[in-house]
C-alpha cells in the first residue's frame, strides 16, 4: 500500500509544485484521487458507512444506533490533503462532521492534530466551520477558529483541503485560504510535527455543538448523510508500524516552500474579515493571558471588533457558556444559532 502512495507522491510531485503556485483548485484537479480501498479503512458505524461508485464516493451517515468514519490506511508526515464533502440538509442541530488528521492512537499523551468540525444547526440556521490546530498534547488549550460560508454547504460537493509543512498549515474552503498556522519560537512545541492519520467521521455532539447543547439532535429526522468525494492524500507517506519514511530526503522539501500567493492571501484576508464568528486569541474569559502565538493590537480595527469571549460583536445571536466537548477537550460552546 505505501509503496503505492510513493509512485504517486514521486510520479505528481512536479505537476504538484507547478500547479501550486496558481491555484489550489488545480492542484485538487491535477493530483490523484484514491478509491476508498487504495487509500483508506472503515473505522466504526457498520452498515453506516455506504460506498458508492466504484469506492470513489462515500456516504457517512448518523442515526440512532451509532454515526460512521474512516482513516487512512497510512500516517503521513506533511503534504496536502483533501475531500469534496456535501453536508446533511434541514434540521442539523447537534451533528458534527468532521474531517481531521490526527495521531491519537500512536501519541496518546502527546498527539498532534488539525481539525475541520463541521456544526449542524437548527432548520434555517447555517452550518458552521471550526478548525483546530494541537501540538505535541496541547489539549489543554484550545485553538479553536469559528465561521460561517458563503454558501450553503448541503446544496453541493465543496473541497475542504489542508497543506501542512515543516513551518506552516493552510486551512483551504475550495480555493480560499481561511485560516494560517505559521510555525514560531513563541508557540513552542504546539506545532505539530509527528505523522499523522487522515480521519473523517459523523456523530453526536448534541451535548456541546449548538449553542452549547441546547439544541440536540432529534432522530426522527435521521438518518443524516455526510457524502465524501475526490479524496487527496498526497504527502509523504509514514510505515504505520515502525514510523519509518523515506521523508527526510531532499526531494521531500518540496512542502516545505509552499506558502500563499498574494491573491491567496488577500481572499483570505477578506474571508476573515467578513465570516469569522470567534477567535481564540481574543477569549479573555477563557484565556486572561493570551497563548504565546497570540500577537494582539489591542487597539486595532480587528481588535475591537470582538468581545471579551472572543466573539465577533454586533451579532445578534446569544452567547452561551463554553462545555466539555465530545473528544475529551475543552471547546468553545457555541454561540451562535
Amino acid at each position: 500500500m505505501m509503496g503505492s502512495l510513493v509512485l504517486f507522491f514521486f510520479g505528481f510531485s512536479l505537476l504538484f509544485f507547478v500547479c501550486f503556485a496558481n491555484a489550489v483548485t488545480t492542484v485538487i484537479d491535477s493530483l490523484p484521487t484514491l478509491s476508498f480501498e487504495e487509500g483508506y479503512t472503515q473505522l466504526f458505524g457498520d452498515g453506516n458507512l455506504m460506498l458508492l461508485r466504484d469506492g470513489k464516493r462515500v456516504h457517512l451517515s448518523l442515526d440512532e444506533r451509532t454515526g460512521a468514519g474512516f482513516a487512512s490506511q497510512d500516517l503521513y508526515l506533511h503534504g496536502f490533503f483533501s475531500a469534496s464533502i456535501k453536508l446533511p440538509s434541514d434540521y442539523t442541530a447537534g451533528v458534527v462532521v468532521a474531517f481531521y488528521m490526527s495521531n491519537g492512537d500512536a501519541f496518546e499523551k502527546t498527539h498532534d492534530e488539525l481539525d475541520f468540525e463541521f456544526l449542524g444547526n437548527v432548520r434555517g440556521r447555517e452550518w458552521r466551520v471550526q478548525t483546530n490546530v494541537y501540538g505535541n498534547g496541547s489539549t489543554a488549550v484550545g485553538r479553536e477558529e469559528r465561521c460561517d460560508l458563503w454558501f450553503d454547504p448541503t446544496e453541493d460537493f465543496h473541497h475542504y483541503s489542508i497543506l501542512w509543512n515543516h513551518d506552516r498549515i493552510i486551512f483551504y474552503v475550495d480555493d480560499t485560504p481561511i485560516r494560517e498556522i505559521v510555525r514560531t519560537e513563541a508557540a513552542g512545541g504546539v506545532f505539530p510535527a509527528k505523522p499523522m492519520s487522515l480521519y473523517a467521521t459523523i456523530w453526536d455532539g448534541s451535548n456541546w455543538a449548538t449553542s452549547g447543547g441546547r439544541y440536540k439532535v432529534k432522530y426522527k429526522y435521521a438518518p443524516y448523510v455526510a457524502e465524501f468525494s475526490e479524496l487527496v492524500l498526497h504527502g509523504c507517506a509514514v510505515d504505520p508500524i515502525d514510523h519509518s519514511s523515506p521523508c527526510e530526503r531532499p526531494e521531500n522539501a518540496r512542502y516545505d516552500t509552499l506558502t500563499m500567493s498574494s491573491d491567496q492571501r488577500a481572499r483570505m484576508t477578506s474571508f476573515r474579515r467578513n465570516h469569522m464568528q470567534y477567535l481564540f486569541c481574543y477569549d479573555r474569559d477563557r484565556y486572561p493571558t493570551p497563548p504565546p502565538e497570540c500577537s494582539i493590537d489591542e487597539s486595532s480595527k480587528e481588535r475591537q471588533s470582538y468581545g471579551l469571549d472572543g466573539v465577533r460583536l454586533g451579532d445578534s445571536r446569544r452567547r452561551h457558556r463554553r462545555n466539555q466537548g465530545e473528544r475529551g477537550r475543552v471547546v468553545e460552546a457555541d454561540a451562535f444559532l
